[in-house]
């Protein structure tokens, strides 16, 4: 089977920032018959679950991995190291299992792709990517947002 790295919350890991996982029988469609491979940069970095809500400041994942940019939680605790930290081990969990496509949460600091929120903690989305979505892309591992999502 080929294996796709999938957000470890969309396989019903109760590892999101609010302690709780988000599978779907889309998610699962969208899978079909691939392997999925579940990994949650975020809890790979050692950010605990449940944690705060954190956001992108100043750009989007591509910012953040040029240095133009920063991930806050709502205290305004600074949390990028380890949101760079944990989109290296994405991509180390990918190329070691050999996965060229990632299906990734939607809108997530880490995860999102296309669409994140806007920094401002008020629900509010911007174009743009996610520091583990971004940083996939770069190395040729095509990123899909969840379904639904």
């Amino acid at each position: 089977m080929e294996p796709v790295l999938v957000s470890a919350c969309l396989q019903g890991v109760p590892c999101r920032f609010d302690g709780r996982g988000k599978a779907s029988a889309a998610v699962t469609g969208a899978v079909g018959d691939r392997r999925p491979v579940a990994f949650c940069p975020e809890v790979a970095a050692g950010l605990p679950t449940p944690r705060r809500p954190a956001e992108i400041v100043g750009g989007d994942g591509h910012d953040v991995l040029d240095g133009r940019a920063r991930v806050v939680d709502d205290t305004g605790h600074d949390v990028t190291e380890e949101f760079v930290d944990g989109a290296r081990r994405a991509l180390e969990a990918a190329r070691r299992a050999g996965c060229t496509e990632a299906l990734l949460m939607a809108r997530s600091p880490s995860c999102g792709r296309g669409t994140v929120y806007d920094g401002t903690f008020t629900g509010e989305l911007r174009e743009g990517d996610g520091v583990t979505a971004a940083l996939l892309e770069r190395h040729g591992i095509t990123v899909r947002p969840a379904p639904g999502g």
